[in-house]
């Protein structure tokens, strides 16, 4: 099409030919791109899943180091690898944050994966000419790193040399051959010229050897601790009851099972009060008397041809029958007109949701058997409290609390009480208060008015709790050895709309 002198309209034919064919191109990359995307999907998703069984053998690892000596050298390498990994995961993260991070997604989060043709980021960002940029030898450097820490982390130990080659073989970063025969150097062989889809998957895919690489040396790690676990001898037999605390005569129930429980593991024998079910010994049996019990017997085992005892112990609390409620108050004997005051109310051996409190102002608080009451009128406040037991039956019970007042508090002048000394000027521009002194509950006092008396001068009534004009008129005609008396002190409860508090303490400023 090339060749010879051509007329404008075959330029124009052949032109529209090579058109079509980059449309037929272009359709099929489509298919190859979205391919690329779905495979990158089942990387990440492979890489969230191996994150989850990692850290699992991680921790089953550490408690086994923690409970045997012999396997801290394995917890050692353990910590050393899981570090190690994280950060080379975390760095091949960020490079896949630099593909996407200008890529907007569509609604449902995806990545546009047949619009990610190009490749044009990496190719700017990691080649330089016919070598390396800076980024680029970074990341080959990171990889030989890795490779380099993990191998120092595993040491000399032959069983993870199998480890060792697969690092190598996984993660080689030396110049290959291309089918052509070309020498290539890593990065342009795997990256240069690729659409961003195909260099994401490849990242991930990186990933994912990453998790591998780290899976293999758990499970080797915990080779040694799999056969530990897997001998009967290993084993505790733990009492497993509904409940810890039962009523006279009530049956008990629950079950005895292993400490690695496996429906496979079935004893040879059992001994105790129950029957074994599907590996596991099922209680039936009536409580005893009040006080302690205790459940004992013994699973038989056959081991390599060998009888292996295991016997079990645990305990139980009997109590009695509750017929009266535990009603107390959490700061004093009495409840308190114009604070909230916090109560605790349950029934023994009752579940709170099965327990039933009334009184006049008592309402439910957060936390198990918590109640908040704010008294009214009067002189007692009856608290009635009903419990439905685990047989269905009712049992009633209240209790009479003694409503008493706020106590009268005492006055303050800059915050102190009874007699203050000080000068005329700090007096002036002091605040009055109001202190309640040895009370249990943290309030809000307000003063809305006093009287200040010197004497040989009329008294003053001040509306406030700052001096006015007048009363620093008398105060300034006051000289030193003088007491400033504050009394008649207005006090307020904060939040308790009107209510007045009793008559409080009035103070007294002794001028210096």
């Amino acid at each position: 099409m090339a060749g010879g002198k051509l007329t404008p309209r075959q330029k124009m034919i052949n032109l529209m030919y090579l058109v079509f064919i980059a449309m037929l191109a272009l359709n099929m990359s489509k298919e190859v791109l979205s391919a690329f995307g779905l495979m990158n999907e089942q990387f990440e998703s492979s890489n969230t899943d191996a994150t989850k069984t990692n850290d699992q053998m991680y921790q089953a690892l550490a408690a086994k180091a923690a409970e045997n000596p012999t396997f801290s050298a394995a917890k050692e390498v353990s910590d050393k690898v899981k570090n190690i990994s994280n950060q080379f995961y975390s760095y091949v993260e960020s490079l896949k944050g630099d593909i996407t991070k200008d890529i907007e997604r569509e609604e449902s989060g995806k990545l546009p994966y047949e619009a990610m043709d190009k490749g044009d980021k990496i190719d700017e960002q990691w080649f330089e000419g016919d070598g390396y940029s800076p980024k680029g030898k970074e990341f080959v450097a990171a990889i030989e790193k890795y490779k380099a820490d993990m191998k120092a982390a595993l040491g000399n130990d032959v069983k993870y040399k199998t480890v060792a080659a697969e690092l190598d073989s996984k993660f080689a970063t030396a110049d290959i051959v291309d089918g052509e025969g070309v020498k290539k150097k890593y990065l342009t062989y795997h990256y240069q010229g690729f659409p961003s889809i195909a260099s994401l998957t490849k990242l991930s895919a990186l990933q994912n050897n990453v998790k591998v690489i780290e899976a293999n040396i758990y499970n080797i790690a915990l080779g040694k601790a799999a056969l530990e676990a897997t001998s009967m001898n290993k084993y505790t037999a733990i009492v497993v009851l509904d409940k810890n605390a039962y009523f006279q005569g009530e049956k008990v129930t629950g079950k005895v099972v292993l400490g690695r429980y496996d429906s496979n593991t079935k004893p040879t024998s059992f001994e105790g009060p129950g029957k074994i079910d599907n590996g596991q010994a099922v209680i039936d049996m009536m409580a005893g008397g009040v006080g302690e019990q205790t459940i004992k017997g013994k699973f038989t085992f056959l081991e390599d041809g060998k009888t292996v005892p295991l016997p079990f112990e645990g305990k139980y609390v009997v109590v009695p029958r509750p017929n009266s409620a535990t009603i107390s108050a959490d700061k004093m004997n009495v409840v308190y007109r114009g604070v909230v005051n916090p109560m605790t109310i349950s029934f023994a051996g009752v579940s709170d949701n099965n327990v039933t409190a009334s009184a006049p102002g008592l309402t439910k608080a957060g936390g198990v058997g918590k109640y908040n009451v704010s008294p009214g009128k009067g002189n007692e406040l009856v608290i009635n409290v009903t419990a439905k037991l685990p047989d269905g039956k009712t049992v009633a019970d209240k209790k009479v609390f003694r409503i008493k007042g706020i106590p009268g508090p005492s006055g303050t002048i800059r915050g102190e009480v009874g007699v203050v000394k000080g000068p005329k000027s700090s007096l002036e521009v002091s605040t009055v208060g109001a202190k309640l002194e040895d009370f249990d509950f943290e309030v809000g006092l307000n003063v809305t008015g006093f009287n200040l008396k010197v004497t040989g001068q009329p008294t003053v009534v001040v509306q406030g709790n700052k001096m006015n004009a007048q009363a620093k008129a008398v105060i300034a005609k006051a000289g030193r050895g003088d007491q400033v008396t504050i009394s008649e002190i207005k006090t307020k409860l904060v939040g308790a709309g009107d209510y007045m508090l009793p008559r409080t303490a009035p103070v007294i400023w002794e001028i210096q």
